[in-house]
């Protein structure tokens, strides 16, 4: 199964420093990797290339991304996307456009999500995605 990895858990993997405590999230990140097993989205993509001041550090981290590509992103999923903020916000949860935008592919695409944002576990409460639990 495909695993969409969120923003945090790619920031978290271009600032590791040695010792750092979520080695273990690099680590599973690292065989994610490994297994053929990452998913990303253009828009997550642009999250974690946006406020690169250092623009050597900007095209680094832009050449290691390159190694994966973007799932196509149709006007459905952004309808579907609208749906599940829908939901959450009907019942008091509040997000952004690309935090729903990774529900419903996620959803659509039966994978999990791997993210360090506490926001997705309560979008969970509302809609069925699935969260990646640490190996």
């Amino acid at each position: 199964m495909k695993v969409l990895v969120d923003t945090p858990i790619w920031s978290l993997a271009f600032r590791k420093k040695v010792g750092n405590i979520n080695d273990t999230a690099i680590k599973n990140l690292t065989d994610l990797i490994y297994d053929r097993r990452v998913a990303i989205i253009g828009p997550i993509r642009q999250e974690v290339l946006s406020g690169i001041s250092d623009r050597n550090k900007f095209y680094e981290i832009k050449d290691k991304m390159s190694l994966f590509s973007d799932y196509s992103i149709r006007t459905n999923d952004y309808e579907f996307a609208a749906e599940c903020s829908n939901e959450c916000r009907g019942n008091g949860i509040q997000g952004s456009h690309t935090d729903f935008l990774i529900c419903a592919m996620a959803i659509k695409n039966g994978w999990e999500i791997f993210t360090e944002d506490a926001d997705f576990f309560e979008y969970e409460k509302y809609v069925p995605i699935k969260m990646y639990a640490l190996k």
